[in-house]
């Protein structure tokens, strides 16, 4: 552990075991860098650099957007500061830019904790606990929540990584994604319906190349195998990214970066599994309900 706190990214926290290294920090508790034999598989940031296009961070207490910032919960109605403001949506959580504090850290595991305070918008308590780990395997993050309030709290959660096949670009990378169906979503990014994908640009049950498609799509009608584990995997050459994740994620969401400025334009692939759809706490759909005390894990993680 270095003591970089000056750093705008915060205190910086390094994990290593057979050659996979992984950097969180205290911004956001979120996942600055990991490499596998010194090759970068995440496309992250410098410890004094802002997390750009949210590189890294963990989107809770919902991921993806909330249109206009409202919504009802149990009968009463609630407003969100409008973190996206061109487009009127409050977007990625209310964690992203808090500072975590370290629980416990061995050579390979690091576990960080961050009390989210009941706010205008949001009047639910929780403790989140993150506790990341790397080996042979690969990355692993278990995430845990507890509604520290005396009510219900709608809670959803997702990760932000970039990844990077090493040497091939984006139109050149062989994209697998799981799923039957896609989100429409409308120019605010909101979605407005549901359709399949078979057959369609959409369509990589089987692996295909990228090329030239834009995406920023939200993927539903996922498909787990026989242990309740979800893959969505990134090729080129002989190598292979895998990001894994069990039954608590319901959708994949995939952001091939064209909206972002300059070297970052296009330059990595964002993927995002989700526990739920954009909107979910105006639309309920896939929304999880935290009882009063309960506490709430799931679990995903990166191969190479």
């Amino acid at each position: 552990m270095s003591a970089e706190s000056t750093a705008k990214s915060g205190v910086q926290w390094s994990i290593e075991a057979d050659g996979h290294r992984a950097v969180l920090v205290e911004v956001g508790g979120t996942l600055r860098s990991y490499s596998v034999d010194g090759v970068e598989i995440v496309d992250g940031f410098g410890t004094d650099e802002i997390s750009p296009g949210s590189a890294g961070q963990i989107l809770a207490p919902w991921p993806n957007r909330i249109r206009d910032g409202k919504y009802e919960f149990e009968g009463s109605a609630y407003q969100l500061a409008l973190t996206e403001a061109p487009r009127s949506n409050a977007i990625h959580g209310l964690v992203n830019w808090s500072r975590w504090h370290l629980v416990s850290q061995s050579a390979d595991a690091v576990t960080l904790e961050f009390d989210l305070p009941a706010q205008p918008g949001y009047p639910w308590a929780l403790t989140l606990r993150s506790h990341w780990s790397v080996s042979a395997d690969g990355l692993k993050c278990v995430q845990e929540v507890v509604n520290t309030a005396e009510t219900n709290a709608p809670w959803g959660y997702s990760v932000h990584p970039y990844l990077k096949v090493p040497g091939v670009t984006v139109d050149e990378t062989v994209l697998q994604v799981p799923a039957k169906s896609r989100v429409m979503a409308d120019s605010r990014l909101l979605p407005i319906g549901a359709t399949k994908i078979a057959g369609t640009e959409f369509d990589f049950a089987e692996p295909r190349r990228i090329g030239d498609l834009v995406l920023d799509t939200t993927f539903g009608d996922i498909d787990f195998d026989a242990d309740g584990i979800t893959t969505l995997t990134l090729s080129g050459g002989d190598r292979d990214i895998v990001v894994w994740a069990d039954d608590k994620f319901r959708y994949w969401q995939v952001f091939t970066a064209d909206t972002l400025h300059g070297e970052r334009h296009r330059r990595s692939i964002a993927v995002e599994p989700m526990t739920c759809p954009p909107d979910a706490f105006r639309t309920g759909r896939d929304l999880i309900v935290l009882t009063p005390g309960q506490t709430w894990s799931t679990s995903w993680g990166i191969r190479f």
